[in-house]
C-alpha cells in the first residue's frame, strides 16, 4: 500500500509538472533573450566608444555623476568600466596620457587595480600596495564615497582590523549616509566569512534597512547577510533547498527575502537598477522552497541576469540563471492543482 500510494504521488506530480509547466513561462522571457550583466542606457554607449578606443565617452559620463553626486550611479559606471578595461584597456591608458590626474579616470583606475590584486595570488601583498592608489582617488575627489567603498573592500583584502574598518566606515558615511557599495562593502567585512559573524552580519544589515529611505537598495542588505548565512550550508554547489538549524536564523532568513520581494515590488517589472537585488531574491527565495515567490521574482527580473549570486556556485552564471529559473517553474507547476475548484483546467486562485 505504501509503495502504491508512493507511485501515485510521483504519477500526479508528473501530470502536473506535464500540465502546467508550459503556461508557467507566461511572463518569463525565453532563455535566448536573457542577458548577463547588462550595461543600462547611459554606460551603454560609453563601453561602445571604449571598444574602439574613445574615452571620451566614459570621461563625460563620470564627470557628470560626480558634478550631480549621483553616487550610486557613479558606483555602478566605474565598476562596469574597469571590469571592461580588466581585459581592453587601451582606453584608459589613453585617458590617463591625457589627462593624468583626472578624478574620474583615477577612480577606474584605482579599481581595476583592486580587481586585478584580488586575483592575484599574492593578494594581500599586491593590495597593501595599493594604498597610495587609493587615496590618491579620494583626494582627488574629496566628496566621492566610491574611493571609501574601494578602501573598505581593500580593507578586508589586507587583512585590517576592526579599528581600521571602522575609521574607514565613518569616512564612507560622512559622504554619503546611504550609499549603497558602502553598505555592501561593509557587510562584507563583518560577515562570518570575513572578520565578522552571521550574528554580526545581520545585526548590521537590518538596522541599516530599517534606517534607508524608501526604495533605498539598502532594504535588500537583510537579504545579502540571508545568502552569507546560506553560503555555509550544504550542498555547496548552491543547490536544492536549505534547512537552517536554528530557528531564529531561519525567521531572520525569510523575514530578509519578505523584505527584498517588498523592495521589489516597489520597482518597475523588467528594471536593470534593481536586477542584481531581484537575482538575489530570487536564489534564496529558491534555496529556502519558496518556488511561488521565487517564480514572481524571476518574472520581474525579466530578460537582466545578474552574475551575482549565480557565479558564486558556477563558471556559467547564465546558464545557472536559467537553470534555476527552470527549476522554479518546475516545482511550482507540481504544487499546482490539476484542477481549479471550478472543475476547469487552470491553476487554482487564478
Amino acid at each position: 500500500m505504501v509503495r502504491t500510494m508512493s507511485l501515485l504521488r510521483a504519477l500526479l506530480r508528473t501530470a502536473r509538472m506535464i500540465r502546467h509547466t508550459p503556461r508557467l513561462a507566461d511572463g518569463l522571457p525565453p532563455d535566448e533573450a536573457v542577458l548577463l550583466d547588462a550595461p543600462d542606457e547611459r554606460v551603454g554607449p560609453t563601453l561602445v566608444a571604449a571598444a574602439v578606443g574613445e574615452f571620451e565617452p566614459a570621461a563625460e559620463l563620470l564627470a557628470a555623476t560626480r558634478e550631480a553626486a549621483q553616487w550610486e550611479s557613479r558606483d555602478r559606471y566605474v565598476t562596469r568600466l574597469a571590469v571592461f578595461a580588466h581585459s581592453r584597456g587601451d582606453w584608459l591608458s589613453s585617458w590617463l596620457a591625457a589627462v593624468p590626474r583626472d578624478p574620474d579616470a583615477l577612480i577606474v583606475k584605482t579599481e581595476l587595480a583592486i580587481r586585478r590584486a584580488w586575483d592575484s595570488p599574492a593578494r594581500a601583498e599586491r593590495l597593501r600596495e595599493l594604498g597610495p592608489l587609493i587615496d590618491a582617488a579620494a583626494d582627488a575627489a574629496p566628496r566621492d564615497p566610491v574611493p571609501w567603498r574601494i578602501a573598505l573592500d581593500h580593507a578586508r583584502g589586507v587583512h585590517a582590523p576592526h579599528t581600521a574598518f571602522e575609521a574607514l566606515w565613518e569616512q564612507a558615511v560622512r559622504r554619503s549616509p546611504h550609499h549603497y557599495g558602502c553598505h555592501v562593502a561593509a557587510l562584507r567585512y563583518l560577515s562570518a566569512q570575513w572578520y565578522g559573524s552571521h550574528r554580526e552580519c545581520f545585526d548590521f544589515a537590518e538596522k541599516a534597512a530599517a534606517d534607508a529611505l524608501p526604495g533605498s537598495l539598502i532594504r535588500a542588505l537583510p537579504v545579502r547577510a540571508a545568502f552569507a548565512r546560506m553560503e555555509y550550508e550544504t550542498p555547496r554547489d548552491g543547490a536544492g533547498p536549505v534547512r537552517l538549524a536554528h530557528s531564529v536564523e531561519a525567521e531572520r532568513v525569510d523575514a530578509a527575502a519578505d523584505l527584498a520581494i517588498a523592495l521589489s515590488a516597489g520597482h518597475p517589472a523588467a528594471d536593470p537598477w534593481p536586477a542584481e537585488v531581484r537575482n538575489l531574491t530570487a536564489y534564496v527565495l529558491a534555496r529556502r522552497g519558496r518556488w511561488q515567490p521565487a517564480l514572481e521574482q524571476f518574472r520581474l527580473v525579466g530578460p537582466y541576469a545578474t552574475s551575482f549570486p549565480w557565479n558564486r556556485f558556477s563558471d556559467d552564471p547564465l546558464g545557472r540563471f536559467l537553470d534555476t529559473r527552470d527549476g522554479v517553474r518546475i516545482q511550482v507547476a507540481s504544487a499546482t492543482p490539476l484542477r481549479s475548484r471550478t472543475g476547469r483546467g487552470g491553476f487554482a486562485g487564478h
